[in-house]
């Protein structure tokens, strides 16, 4: 097979079994370190549930990147600016991002909007920036997805999350992040992967390790580092609070308003 990345001809890594049933091949990319399953063919059957009944984390998940994105936005970008969480779930980050008072909007093909009701997309909009947050690592050609996206939200600035590794691919059964059992993680990616996907997209690559940053903006690097660390924006949320307004109440009148 050839990467999705790099279009350069990848290596069997290893085979491992999806949904306790499927025997899959992976494969792995020398060149850009890129790490991606044979045509996932069993995907129907993976999401026959949009959000895997195994994510017991989403809740607790979306909170905390509610803080690190707070603090992001309000001290490298336009705290006043339009976003966009595309594949945004049942809209629990575009609501928290609001109730945070940032202008956020939602869209995603596969699952409904529960939480977010009234700020869906729409079209020809422009967005200050993008969120794609536990996204990558379900794509089948990241590469597209993300050049798409960036088009539709007229937009080209992208922040996002998925967790990498270094070095070899991790054997299958010391790394939990594959998620053989729920089938939905199909890519997976090191530092040096994104490089190349910025390069590819002449864009500027900025990562934490865990939360990723691709912009056509050049930034501080270790602005960027020390503002999503753990030991930081915890504290820097609060900061955000006292300087800007909830939409929580403002939405709740709007919505209001467009039933009558």
């Amino acid at each position: 097979m050839h990467c999705k990345i790099c279009d350069v001809s990848t290596n069997l890594a290893f085979e491992a079994q999806i949904l306790r049933k499927f025997l899959v091949k992976y494969y792995f990319c020398e060149n850009c370190g890129f790490l991606h399953t044979e045509e996932p063919y069993w995907l129907d059957e993976a999401y026959n549930s949009a959000i895997a009944t195994a994510d017991t984390g989403l809740v607790q998940r979306n909170i905390e990147l509610s803080k690190i994105l707070t603090v992001l936005l309000f001290f490298m970008f336009d705290k006043k600016g339009k976003y966009l969480d595309i594949a945004g779930g049942y809209g629990m980050l575009t609501r928290l991002m609001r109730d945070a008072g940032f202008d956020f909007y939602w869209s995603d093909k596969y699952c409904d909007n529960l939480l977010a009701r009234g700020f869906e997309v729409i079209d020809d909009s422009s967005f200050t920036a993008i969120t794609a947050f536990e996204v990558l690592e379900h794509l089948p050609d990241p590469l597209s997805f993300i050049s798409e996206s960036m088009k539709l939200a007229k937009s080209r600035t992208m922040i996002f999350s998925t967790v990498l590794f270094k070095g070899a691919p991790p054997s299958p059964g010391s790394w939990w992040y594959y998620s053989f059992d729920t089938g939905q993680h199909i890519s997976f990616y090191q530092g040096r992967t994104l490089q190349v996907i910025a390069e590819k997209l002449g864009l500027n690559c900025y990562s934490n390790g865990t939360i990723h940053l691709l912009t056509d903006k050049k930034l501080k690097s270790s602005i960027f580092r020390w503002l999503t660390s753990p030991r930081n924006f915890r504290g820097l949320s609060y900061c955000q609070k006292k300087f800007m307004v909830s939409k929580t109440m403002s939405d709740h009148l709007d919505m209001m308003g467009r039933k009558q």
